[in-house]
């Protein structure tokens, strides 16, 4: 604010700096107009060798002479000297119209006196009309305007100082009030909101803002802190099973069944190896935008028939080849995978890895949960943009209020929780990331009985 007023200062004085040039040249060029007005009348009247003795002028505040080459008073108004030019013969050119100043007391008056030359003709001779006029006026005039600035200046500076530090303040109050505010939440490291003004301004909106920040951050630490718990309690339990089964066979000794225990290792450690991969993923489809390059690089034509039947035969089945052993819900059967064939090539565009961890892990999560089968369908593209890939088994489905939930990172149903063996709840989250990553949607719907996967990939007409 002070700056703002010592900005204003020098703008004030500078503006009455010019105020009073202008104000002097304006009055000054006023003086000389009039001088030549009526210097070029006499001019006129001693062209016509018409000039009355004394020279008739109006007011009081003109003295006019006519003056030869010699130096001699041809003629003068009433109250001008007869004897004394007002300049002196030498400082007259002769030619062209001239101005200057001279000393009032040569012509009786006080301060510098304006006088203008006009050269003329008289009876066939040169002479010059002298027009002397007094400048006190103007000097007084100057001088009020002068004192007036002096005296205004200082209280218009002030008043203005005080309306700025008022309209400053409380302009700036709200601001302090979010800087304090602020301050606080930092310094107790909590979540918190910062005071919204009244009024409806660019301050209230500024606050609006920054409380929608602050929440998003709020919900986004609350986040990344059940993440970290989530995560640091599915990597405990394989640890916490390695050190258990270690301790055992060391206390066991000469007992202990060695290649049973480095099975039940090797079987600890790919799982950990699993969900260290997946939170690795996350992580990287977390930081999408430097990595969407790479992933549109990557992407290319994809066969939907040939990939689904490439991903069914992985579990066992009539038709889906052989594999392990996976039991499905309430049965100690494994699911049937079958694959509806479909008429024709199905092109999408993608990343191959992506999509067959994609429908890999929709496919193992069916299969967890499927009775006695899982299918696994393609229907070309019917809207022209999308085509729908769906996985279907007859297991007990899950609850409506719970089909956007089982997409959350960490997130098992209780009953899936307690029969699903090694899931750490991030299956359904990646499948997410990476459709909507590749530009598609995902959606679950009732299968009676079951549960019904609906995948939307993106349309690539054939490339053949």
């Amino acid at each position: 604010m002070v700056l703002g007023v010592a900005g204003l200062s020098v703008g004030l004085a500078l503006g009455g700096v010019v105020l009073l040039v202008a104000l002097g040249w304006t009055l000054q060029r006023t003086v000389d107009e009039e001088a030549f007005r009526t210097a070029d009348a006499v001019a006129r009247l001693a062209g016509e060798n018409a000039l009355p003795d004394p020279l008739p002028v109006a007011g009081g505040q003109l003295r006019v002479q006519v003056v030869d080459s010699a130096g001699r008073i041809r003629a003068a108004s009433i109250d001008a000297d007869r004897l004394v030019p007002m300049v002196r013969p030498d400082q007259l050119t002769g030619t062209g119209r001239q101005r200057t100043v001279v000393p009032g007391q040569r012509l009786g008056w006080e301060g510098p006196v304006r006088v203008v030359a006009v050269p003329a003709r008289s009876a066939g001779e040169p002479v010059t009309v002298l027009v002397g006029r007094s400048t006190v006026d103007v000097r007084h005039a100057t001088q009020a305007a002068r004192t007036v600035l002096l005296v205004a200046f200082p209280l218009l500076v002030g008043l203005l100082a005080v309306v700025a530090w008022r309209v400053v303040g409380a302009t700036l109050r709200p601001v302090e009030a979010l800087r304090s505010g602020a301050a606080e939440i930092t310094g107790r490291d909590a979540a918190g909101r910062l005071p919204v003004p009244a009024s409806q301004d660019e301050i209230h909106r500024l606050a609006v803002t920054l409380n929608d920040m602050l929440d998003r951050l709020a919900a986004a630490r609350a986040r990344q802190r059940s993440f970290l718990a989530d995560a640091a309690h599915e990597l405990r339990s394989p640890l916490t099973n390695m050190r258990t089964e270690l301790e055992v066979a060391q206390r066991l000794g000469d007992r202990t069944d060695w290649p049973a225990v480095a099975a039940d290792l090797l079987t600890d450690t790919e799982r950990l190896g699993r969900l260290v991969d997946d939170l690795l993923l996350l992580a990287r489809l977390d930081e999408e935008p430097a990595h969407q390059v790479d992933h549109l690089r990557a992407a290319e034509p994809v066969e939907l028939g040939a990939l689904l039947t490439e991903v069914a035969a992985r579990w066992p089945g009539p038709t889906a080849g052989t594999g392990p052993a996976v039991v499905g819900a309430g049965s100690a059967v494994p699911p049937e995978v079958t694959v509806v064939a479909v008429a024709g090539a199905v092109w999408t565009v993608g990343v191959p890895d992506e999509l067959r961890r994609v429908l890999g892990n929709l496919v193992d999560n069916a299969v967890r949960h499927a009775r006695t089968r899982v299918v696994l369908a393609v229907e070309p593209a019917a809207d022209g943009a999308y085509h729908l890939v769906t996985v279907t088994d007859d297991g007990p489905g899950i609850p409506v209020a719970d089909r956007e939930r089982v997409f959350r990172r960490f997130a098992r149903l209780d009953e899936g929780r307690a029969r699903d063996a090694g899931g750490a709840g991030l299956g359904l989250a990646i499948v997410r990331e990476l459709v909507r990553r590749g530009g598609g949607t995902i959606t679950l719907d009732d299968a009676h009985p079951g549960l019904t996967v609906r995948l939307h990939l993106p349309l690539l007409p054939d490339p053949d």
